[in-house]
């Protein structure tokens, strides 16, 4: 996996709001200011690692338009997709509650830009600013529910409707019906072995959901894959 973060072109740096991300966008102007201040605007790669369990957390993230897998990890190798972030959240949240190492292993799963900030500049803020502190605690909130659900999901239900709704949390998170997800991305994600996912995956294109060919997915029919899908994916549904 790749290590390293590409500083953006001058273009690309962050604007006077955080508007690229939801997240950020939702706190007032002056706070969003403040936090611009504190932020700088970088490119990451495909299969790039942000976080690992156990290491320290120098950074915190906040995507624009890329697109990070959660994966809780055991035993260094065996790994199940905790949760996903998009632009409507962000890396690194723990740090606020004295969390100095990473709990989760956090791969970029497509490319893009993100806000960059110091771990510590973070949490200075965080304990300057209501509004941020308001804001992470329902946050916080939300992705442990999601955390707790996708355990549940991977205990009881079938492997051909967690696929489904791991692809309609990705469109949601991408805003398209067109991504890349390889065979081991995925089997690392659902915690099962890649001939699950080849068979999920055929399921899912007999019945003319999806087309899938070497990782480039399109949906062909949204309605029919929540169909399909567990009712897991109720809790993930952009609002």
């Amino acid at each position: 996996m790749h290590t390293t973060t590409s500083t953006s072109t001058d273009a690309d740096r962050v604007q006077p709001r955080l508007a690229n991300n939801r997240l950020l966008a939702s706190l007032p102007d002056d706070d969003q200011l403040q936090l611009a201040e504190r932020c700088e605007t970088v490119r990451v790669e495909n299969g790039q690692l942000l976080s690992e369990p156990g290491k320290e957390m120098r950074y915190v993230y906040f995507p624009i338009d890329c697109l990070i897998s959660l994966l809780g990890v055991a035993e260094g190798r065996m790994t199940l997709e905790v949760g996903s972030l998009g632009r409507e959240g962000m890396l690194g949240a723990s740090v606020v509650l004295g969390h100095e190492q990473a709990q989760v292993r956090a791969v970029v799963q497509r490319s893009g830009r993100v806000y960059r900030m110091a771990a510590g500049d973070f949490v200075t803020e965080f304990h300057r600013m209501e509004s941020l502190q308001r804001l992470l605690h329902r946050y916080t909130d939300t992705m442990l529910a999601q955390a707790i659900q996708i355990a549940v999901c991977s205990r009881f239900h079938v492997l051909e409707a967690r696929l489904a709704r791991s692809l309609l949390i990705t469109r949601d998170r991408l805003q398209s019906d067109k991504f890349h997800l390889t065979h081991e991305f995925l089997a690392h994600a659902l915690g099962v072995r890649r001939v699950g996912v080849t068979k999920a995956a055929s399921a899912l294109q007999q019945q003319k959901l999806i087309t899938y060919s070497r990782g480039n997915i399109e949906i062909l029919d949204a309605a029919g894959l929540e169909s399909v899908s567990c009712h897991c994916y109720d809790l993930f549904k952009e609002k």
